[in-house]
């Protein structure tokens, strides 16, 4: 299975969606801070990524107050290289 790159993605992008999708179990439901404790990046990328992949429909949240986020059927479809790049082109 493929996954398209474009220009906007980040090889932590990858860690944090499979993170949040948790393959063979329910995917989780995390903050921040959960995903940079599970993955091998500072904080601060972990949390513009997030904010990216959220705005770009990868990940969504789960509970925007509480700062949660969840892995989105787009998301789910990127890592089972069922999109084009087409499909992740920057949504300004």
């Amino acid at each position: 299975m493929r996954r398209p790159r474009v220009d906007w993605m980040t090889r932590a992008d990858d860690s944090i969606l499979e993170f949040l999708l948790n393959e063979g179990n329910q995917p989780i439901v995390a903050n921040p801070s959960t995903v940079e404790a599970n993955i091998d990046y500072k904080i601060s990328h972990v949390r513009r990524r997030l904010r990216e992949l959220q705005r770009q429909g990868l990940l969504e949240y789960y509970d925007e107050d509480r700062g949660l986020y969840r892995i989105s059927e787009k998301g789910r479809s990127y890592l089972e290289g069922e999109l084009e790049a087409a499909d992740l082109e920057r949504d300004e």
